[in-house]
């Protein structure tokens, strides 16, 4: 036990002083920041952006109404100011001069309302302000059924425009967003898939410098390989629960309480499927890992890794399309069969949990089989390394791995 809690600190060790690491982590937590704050930046950029305007009604159509669609006005991008005593050839006579940037004169006939949108003739920009007539003229014509006797109850009845109700088809109140399980299907996959992958690349780095050497002489294959394993899996889950951690930070620090509110409601993440997630984080870095540890043994410099680690590339991203085009219908067979097989349950399980589809005992099942998988892929890649270990020749190819299980040494 000793020498497996030398092995692991060692590992966490190597890992956290990488400058890779390091430079990684700085990166991922900046984008987090930067994210967290472009919302805010847009906001503190909208008056800059905005376009301003004029409202010439010097026939009173309007009135005081004008005044109070100012709000309005701004959420569609428009700094209006509003003239009620301007001539029109005045009005024009500031466009062509500049001294304001374009102006809407308002006036009233016996086909009802009409408008002219005044601006420089030396200007680019001739489109009329379309979301400010239709704002006016739903105002206008709002104003004239309450002059013809609509009482204001009525008047709000046929102008009603929030009347609107969403209803899902799913009874179940454990039910979750998609959109948003996909996102944490793809963070757990690249957490699974990046960690397990620096098993393969330490094992080799650790043989090119003759590290390797001397922890054979001190402790067992065996416990080599489960203490990378081990130290690396502890380095992965800091660095993500940090990287969680200030996200939510930044999250409640920049994001306004309703947003962070509904992103709650969306995620529908409560402890049981928190626990799940765990759990499979951790199976699911388990197997891959193991996976890994298998090929970084069987070469013996950096620049083979990417290559030998090909085939174990392919069958994670098999499983991770597997459950991730699964989620398009959660019900059918496909998506119960993703669930239970090693390579695609890690990321297709908790989604199942998560929408309230799979039952317990489906879930035991899909623990177990992910567990003996674990043990299996364990048992061979800690056989076939204890033969490789100290292999500095050429990649070591299937047939001889083979032979090295096999073989009783």
């Amino acid at each position: 036990m000793k020498s497996l809690f030398t092995v692991i600190s060692f590992t966490i060790k190597d890992m956290v002083k990488r400058k890779s690491f390091i430079i990684s982590n700085i990166i991922i937590l900046l984008i987090i920041v930067i994210g967290f704050n472009v919302p805010r930046f847009l906001n503190s950029n909208e008056s800059i952006s905005m376009q301003k305007i004029t409202i010439l009604d010097n026939e009173n159509v309007l009135g005081e109404t004008l005044n109070s669609l100012k709000e309005n006005f701004k959420e569609v991008g428009y700094d209006v100011e509003i003239d009620i005593k301007t001539t029109k050839d005045e009005i024009k006579e500031k466009v062509e001069k500049e001294e304001i940037e374009s102006a809407l004169v308002i006036t009233e006939n016996e086909n009802g309302i009409h408008y002219e949108y005044i601006i420089n003739g030396m200007g680019l920009n001739t489109t009329a302000p379309t979301e400010i007539i239709n704002t006016i003229s739903l105002a206008y014509q709002n104003q004239k059924l309450s002059q013809w006797g609509i009482s204001p109850d009525k008047l709000q009845m046929i102008s009603n425009t929030d009347n609107i109700e969403i209803t899902a088809t799913s009874s179940d109140e454990t039910s979750g967003n998609i959109f948003i399980m996909m996102i944490l299907s793809v963070v757990l996959f690249y957490a699974i898939y990046f960690y397990a992958y620096q098993v393969s690349t330490a094992i080799t780095v650790e043989k090119t410098s003759r590290i390797i050497e001397t922890l054979v002489t001190s402790t067992s294959p065996r416990i080599i390989v489960l203490g990378k394993t081990i130290g690396i899996g502890i380095v992965g889950i800091c660095q993500t629960l940090v990287t969680i951690a200030v996200a939510i930070i930044c999250a409640k620090v920049f994001l306004p309480s309703d947003t962070i509110n509904l992103i709650l409601e969306m995620t529908n993440l409560s402890p049981v499927v928190i626990v799940v997630i765990a759990i499979y984080y951790l199976l699911g870095y388990s197997l891959y890992a193991m996976l890994y540890a298998l090929t970084g043994s069987t070469v013996s410099k950096p620049e083979e890794v990417q290559s030998v680690n090909g085939p174990i590339a392919i069958l994670a991203v098999i499983g991770f399309y597997l459950s991730y085009f699964t989620m398009m219908n959660p019900t059918s067979s496909l998506n119960e069969i993703a669930a239970l097989v090693p390579i695609s349950s890690p990321f297709c399980m908790p989604f199942r949990v998560m929408m309230g589809l799979s039952s317990i005992n489906e879930i035991i099942l899909s623990v177990l089989i992910l567990i003996i998988t674990i043990l299996l892929v364990a048992h061979i890649s800690i056989k076939i390394y204890s033969s490789a270990i100290l292999n500095y020749g050429e990649k070591i190819s299937l047939k001889k791995m083979f032979k090295m299980y096999k073989s009783k040494d």
